[in-house]
């Protein structure tokens, strides 16, 4: 999971670079990346390499500034088009050379300079060492302006007109690497809450299906027990099936749509008629608190969770339920079995019910000696007066 994070930022991260570029991401294991055409735009600065030929009128010192405006050409392309991070750092640092190479033949050839500095922002590099790469830049052309003895204060002027240039695409791209990791960390948000709802549904559907399809079994293995000996009862526990089973067909549309259980009383009684048809004894003599709705949506699943654990694993005779407040402010629910369901393992329904409780502030434990004992503690909810549940 990690290394598929890890991998996931890096294909972020080279998809921003990319996007500061002009350029659309590109196709796994390509050398060549997509670009928009945009960056073909900004070739239109380089007119003014062109200035000195047009002023001088020489056939051949137009060929010689043709040639190295095609090596110029090759290089941006290459920049453009060329995936590796390297090879485009190399590209630069030769649009860079040959601005310098040429600069003393054609003023005009600052302009290469001019691309190396403007490009470099954009670059995986750190911002101090872009900076002082620009700076560095700078510096050589005022140096040059000076070893020719010509028209120094162009140079200078230049130089800092670089300077400029390179530091507003520092700021462009600081920015531009800031909207995009907002967007990717709200894409990244948009994918986790899908991910929670996703569990949410999954636990949801878990204990609505787990609780009424043992109710359905069991009251048709039941059913089948009593046919020929007690067959008005067969048909009762039989039309219990089909009541159970539309009751289970409403519960999963409601979990799809947002889950909402029946209430918290209802629980309790519906608890008692699954364990009643499983032989279990519920002895409940507290009653149950007022809730706020996710509170007791979190302790009606927990009791659905926990009666439908008795009736397929405790073997228990005996279930006692209770709804107390503790002395440090928090209100407790107690289901307790004397069943053998000496299983250490925490399934998927205990898992659940474990990480809804805590959602919520509340501590959660299942201690297992004789029998199961299952402790919910939620913060902040008031308790009723105690009532009887009946003794089946």
């Amino acid at each position: 999971m990690r290394s598929g994070g890890v991998t996931l930022a890096a294909e972020r991260e080279d998809a921003m670079t990319r996007a500061m570029s002009g350029c659309e991401p590109a196709r796994k294991k390509s050398r060549f990346i997509r670009h928009d055409g945009a960056s073909y735009m900004w070739l239109g600065y380089s007119v003014f390499y062109f200035v000195e030929p047009i002023m001088r009128h020489d056939g051949r010192f137009w060929l010689q500034c043709m040639g190295v405006y095609a090596i110029f050409l090759a290089l941006y392309v290459a920049y453009v088009e060329v995936e590796n991070d390297r090879v485009r750092l190399a590209l630069l640092a030769g649009m860079f050379a040959l601005g310098v190479a040429m600069t003393p033949v054609n003023d005009g050839a600052i302009s290469f300079m001019f691309y190396t500095a403007a490009m470099l922002p954009f670059s995986r590099v750190p911002v101090p060492v872009v900076f002082g790469l620009i700076l560095a830049d700078s510096a050589v052309l005022i140096a040059m302006g000076g070893v020719l003895h010509h028209r120094y204060m162009s140079f200078s002027l230049s130089a800092f007109m670089m300077i400029v240039v390179g530091g507003g695409n520092i700021m462009l791209a600081q920015q531009r690497r800031a909207g995009m990791a907002l967007n990717a960390a709200q894409e990244e948000n948009a994918a986790l809450a899908a991910v929670a709802e996703r569990e949410r549904i999954a636990r949801d559907l878990h204990d609505v299906l787990g609780h009424t399809l043992s109710v359905i079994v069991l009251k048709a293995e039941l059913a089948g027990r009593l046919m020929g000996i007690d067959d008005a009862r067969a048909k009762a526990e039989i039309d219990d099936v089909e009541r159970t089973a539309r009751t289970a067909l409403a519960e999963v549309r409601e979990a799809i749509g947002g889950y909402r259980t029946r209430g918290l009383s209802a629980e309790v009684e519906q608890a008692r008629r699954t364990l009643d048809a499983a032989g279990v004894r519920l002895l409940c003599e507290t009653q149950p608190p007022t809730l706020r709705p996710n509170d007791e949506t979190v302790l009606s699943l927990a009791v659905r969770e926990a009666v439908t654990n008795i009736v397929r694993h405790a073997h228990a005779t005996r279930c006692t339920m209770q709804f107390q407040t503790t002395g440090d402010g928090y209100n407790l629910l107690l289901v307790e079995d004397d069943g053998n369901n000496m299983s250490g393992r925490e399934g998927n329904g205990l898992r659940g019910m474990r990480e809804r409780v805590q959602a919520l502030g509340g501590r959660f434990r299942v201690e297992r000696d004789r029998g199961t004992r299952l402790v919910i503690e939620l913060p902040a909810f008031q308790v009723g007066e105690a009532f009887q549940v009946g003794e089946g």
